[in-house]
């Protein structure tokens, strides 16, 4: 069953934010892609981790709602795109991927086209 995404909650977590980018990209995403916008609304401790051996099994370019972290390493080429990401991670995907912040990526692809939406 689909759950129905709330714009409502989405705008009095926005109201809580204290990035003005983060806010920005929340705007956006809230007219655009509510799925995303609503994962990243969450506290911060309620928003989901990614390992890069997690992403890598997946093996398509994807879109993170979360935060990216380093345990593993990838195998092939794959395309991360995250609000959240450690120095780890970071290091390891530039020796065999590419990583590109949401807000970059919503300017060159704002529709999200590509990219597997992990939440």
């Amino acid at each position: 069953m689909e759950q129905k995404i709330s714009k409502t909650r989405i705008e009095r977590r926005i109201k809580q934010k204290k990035n003005p980018e983060l806010v920005k990209t929340l705007i956006f995403l809230k007219k655009n892609n509510p799925l995303v916008a609503k994962e990243l609304a969450k506290p911060v401790k309620k928003q989901r981790v990614w390992n890069l051996d997690d992403i890598n099994k997946i093996g398509k370019d994807v879109l993170v709602a979360g935060k990216v972290l380093g345990m593993g390493d990838l195998n092939k080429k794959i395309k991360i795109v995250a609000w959240n990401i450690s120095k780890s991670a970071i290091e390891k995907i530039k020796k065999k991927g590419e990583f590109v912040y949401l807000a970059d990526e919503l300017k060159e692809n704002p529709k999200l086209k590509g990219l597997e939406i992990l939440k």
